[in-house]
């Protein structure tokens, strides 16, 4: 498909950004175990990653009951807290394209991870200054749709910006850009698959973090 000449990215955080499954899945289990409930592979719990804590732990409890999800969602945090800073990784190769990317246009974090968790993990893997902004949710919002962490991440732009593009790895991300018609790239080192992605709508598909800056046209733009 042709490049899609962006003058502004947006990026999911966690798959996309940074490795994350292991230190979401450690404290997705430690809730669940600490209420009485079957823990799970990595694998399985990988699936659920990129939806709202409070409809993750909805779900793999089989409850409909919010005092429930509120609980696991505290206990998880108590864990999270700690391991999100300490097992969480940069992707392999994102941190020189980002580099590449952010002399040429804006770059934002549109995660639907809570800010106060969001912006230690970017500072402690080293790719907190490629940013323009990072927008997400506070700890007092349930399950925010990412409609709407992709819209506060379009307003987050500077002025002139017509042509924004969205990078993320699960359906969410494809479906959230295309509320506000955002195209979406979607990357497979993440938690989605291809199959999941183009179902979704993504425009185009990256193997890696290095295939970005052409899939955005950048190569030719003038560093900023």
């Amino acid at each position: 498909m042709p490049a899609l000449a962006a003058d502004a990215v947006l990026f999911d955080l966690d798959g996309v950004l940074i490795d994350s499954r292991a230190s979401i899945a450690t404290a997705l289990n430690h809730a669940l175990a600490a209420h009485g409930y079957a823990v799970r592979s990595e694998d399985e719990l990988a699936g659920h990653i990129g939806a709202g804590l409070h409809d993750v732990f909805a779900e793999l409890a089989g409850t409909d009951d919010p005092a429930v999800a509120d609980a696991l969602v505290a206990t998880y945090r108590e864990r999270y807290r700690v391991t999100s800073v300490t097992d969480t990784t940069a992707t392999l190769g994102v941190a020189p394209v980002l580099e590449r990317l952010a002399g040429r246009l804006p770059l934002v974090v549109a995660t639907s991870k809570p800010r106060p968790y969001a912006r230690p993990i970017l500072e402690a893997v080293g790719l907190a200054g490629f940013f323009h902004a990072l927008c997400g949710p506070s700890l007092d919002v349930r399950n925010e749709p990412k409609a709407k962490t992709v819209g506060e991440a379009l307003a987050a732009l500077p002025g002139g910006t017509c042509s924004p593009v969205m990078v993320g790895d699960r359906f969410y991300d494809v479906e959230g850009a295309a509320a506000h018609g955002l195209p979406c790239i979607g990357v497979l080192w993440g938690m989605g698959s291809a199959d999941e992605l183009r179902a979704a709508g993504a425009v185009a598909l990256a193997g890696a973090p290095a295939e970005l800056p052409s899939l955005l046209a950048v190569d030719g733009r003038a560093a900023g």
